[in-house]
Parts: structure tokens; C-alpha cells; sequence
């Protein structure tokens, strides 16, 4: 095993050097020798936050760890460009959910964008070029009039219509990945351009054309993280929240009204907030969660119920610690995730600038 670098993962009350090194051999702990990065040992994998560790990784220096994550995506692919939602144990022959979730398929534009501006590997854009085509055309296969993307397909085929504001908003933020590699392979993805740029325009302006779940943190967020709100809209939709989901000292509620925050939820505001320029904000999110950090294992604990003073549930999860790892980057200064989240590369302008 290599060390870690984590010159870039140094921040003061979130991580030293030797936790974050810590953290890291945590995740690469749990991964298979195929590549696969279940929660944990012993739980489910899911494509989305495989991708999620397997980001994490690349902005550690493990590179070939990363690798291998995005090479078991490319084996295990089904013919339609999808990925089941849910396999035990990160077993690609022990599928446990057959449906296929949009914004879990999408997600792989943006790991292996990111794998590529932190490697600069042509060669491994080139091998995982069809895998992003195909996943991108299943997941536009699934998007509506109105520019949002339906939810999921179930193991019968059958398209689930109904879309969801977080989901929507992770896909645009693939889009625009999956569009950058389109230009950095000078293969121009035109009718990609038109879909993100819709999509946009629903998260923007048309919230009915999604399922109300304002009681979640993610629907609050989301749309800034990818990248679909920006500016003082952004602004302006993370302050007219903030006290109903920020529990000053301990993290973001997971959902309205439980008294429960969650390690994952606050490592995604906090990059939300380092998008928008908020660095001192994302940092003291970051600081509020080192109640989560497990010191043996490095990992952090998923959530923990304030009212009982109890962590819950008792799961160490790597996507939880990939998030944390990878807002930190941000607020560190790695270049490929600042570029990846920041949008640098990223194509902007899809949409009209207006509502109508």
C-alpha cells in the first residue's frame, strides 16, 4: 500500500496529516481486490457512492486504487449503460436492488473526469470513453418534456416518470463532466448540450416538476452543489434554509424534523458552500462533524440522533468519508477537485439566464 499525500487534507480542527492518511487507508481498507467500494464490509455498493470513495482516492494520490474502482464499473456495466442500485457486498453477481437509478448511473462522468484532471491519463479517457456514452444515454432515456430526469427504471423495464430535485441536480452536475470529456476527446455531444441545459432550467424555475422533498437537507443543497444555481440565487436559497437544517456545533439534519445529522449531508454543504466562496463557512461544517470520527478506523459514523446523544446508525461508511475527504480537497486546493466542483472546464451558459 502507498502512503497517502495529504498535504492537500491538512485542515486545522478537521484533519492532521496523519488522520487523513488515516482516513484514507480506511476506504482502501474496505475496497475489494476487484475494485469494488462497498459502504463496508459486508454491506451493499452502490454505484454512486463507489464513485464517491473512488473520487476520494484520486485526491489522496491513490491513484491506481481509483482505477480500479472505474475499471469494476466498466466490467460490470449492463448492456443498457446502467448499473443495478444496489450489489452486497460490492459482488457484481449478488445484486440485492435491480432497479437502475439515474443519478446513481450518471455519477460516472464525474468520477472519471475527475481521475482524468487528476492523472492526466488519455489512456484511461479513452478506455472508460463508451461506458460514459452508454451511461449518459440511459439516463437521458429516462428525461421528461419538461427537462427534469425520471427517477429510475425498474428490472422490468418499466420507467419511473417522477423526479427528484437532488437526483436532477448530481445528473447536470455528470452532464457538464460528461460534456467536458465529450471536448476533451473533440467529439462534440450536441443533444448533451440541449438535456443539461433543460435540466437546468427545470432545477431553476420549475420546482413543481419534481417530488416535494423540501423536508431533506440534499433537495436544500443540491441544486447549488451541482452546479444548476449559482450566484446570489445560490446565496440567497442556502440562507432562506439555513437555521431549519444547520445544528451549530454538530452538523446538517438529514431530514425535518428528526434530530439527527449526518456526516455525508454536512461534507456536501460545506463543498456547496466552498462553491459559492463561503470557505469559512464550509470550514466550521467540517469542524462541527469531528464528533463522527471514529480514531481507530479513521472512517466516520454516518449520523448521530442529538436528542439521545447516540451515534446512528452504527455503520463507519466510505462515501461518508469520501465526502469529507473531498471537500476538504476543495478547501485544500487539490486542482482536479476544485475544477470538478468548481466548474472550471465545465461548460456554462446552457440555459436561458431568466425563468419563464
Amino acid at each position: 500500500m502507498t502512503t497517502p499525500r495529504t498535504e492537500h487534507l491538512v485542515l486545522p480542527g478537521v484533519l492532521t496529516a496523519e488522520q487523513a492518511a488515516a482516513t484514507v487507508r480506511g476506504i482502501l481498507d474496505v475496497q475489494r481486490e476487484d475494485g469494488a467500494i462497498p459502504w463496508f464490509r459486508g454491506h451493499h455498493l452502490d454505484p454512486w457512492d463507489h464513485t464517491e470513495a473512488a473520487m476520494a482516492l484520486d485526491a489522496a494520490g491513490e491513484h491506481e486504487a481509483a482505477d480500479r474502482a472505474y475499471t469494476w464499473l466498466a466490467r460490470h456495466q449492463n448492456a443498457d449503460g446502467s448499473w443495478y442500485a444496489a450489489y452486497a457486498d460490492g459482488a457484481f453477481d449478488d445484486v440485492t436492488d435491480r432497479a437502475r437509478e439515474t443519478n446513481f448511473v450518471a455519477y460516472i462522468a464525474v468520477g472519471v473526469w475527475h481521475h482524468y484532471l487528476s492523472t492526466g491519463d488519455d489512456t484511461f479517457l479513452e478506455r472508460m470513453w463508451p461506458a460514459v456514452v452508454a451511461a449518459v444515454e440511459f439516463v437521458l432515456g429516462l428525461q421528461q418534456p419538461g427537462g427534469q430526469i425520471g427517477w429510475r427504471r425498474e428490472d422490468d423495464g418499466t420507467a419511473t416518470a417522477d423526479a427528484l430535485l437532488t437526483g436532477s441536480s448530481s445528473i447536470h452536475h455528470a452532464l457538464r463532466c460528461a460534456l467536458a470529456i465529450a471536448e476533451q476527446r473533440e467529439e462534440p455531444q450536441p443533444d448533451w448540450e440541449l438535456a443539461a441545459g433543460a435540466l437546468r432550467h427545470a432545477i431553476r424555475c420549475h420546482p413543481e416538476r419534481f417530488l416535494d422533498k423540501d423536508r431533506y437537507s440534499m433537495d436544500w443543497y443540491y441544486p447549488v452543489l451541482g452546479g444548476a444555481v449559482t450566484g446570489a440565487e445560490a446565496k440567497s436559497r442556502i440562507e432562506e434554509a439555513w437555521d431549519r437544517f444547520v445544528v451549530p456545533g454538530l452538523g446538517v439534519r438529514c431530514v425535518i424534523p428528526n434530530p439527527w445529522v449526518t456526516g455525508g449531508e454536512s461534507a456536501e454543504l460545506a463543498l456547496a458552500l466552498w462553491v459559492m466562496g463561503e470557505s469559512d463557512r464550509a470550514l466550521e461544517i467540517l469542524q462541527s462533524i469531528q464528533h463522527l470520527r471514529d480514531a481507530d478506523s479513521g472512517l466516520y459514523w454516518t449520523g448521530y440522533v442529538f436528542d439521545d446523544e447516540a451515534i446512528w446508525p452504527r455503520e463507519l461508511t466510505t462515501w461518508t468519508a469520501g465526502s469529507l475527504l473531498l471537500a476538504v480537497a476543495a478547501l485544500g486546493g487539490h486542482e482536479a477537485t476544485c475544477a470538478v466542483f468548481g466548474g472550471e472546464f465545465l461548460p456554462r451558459g446552457l440555459d436561458p439566464d431568466c425563468c419563464e
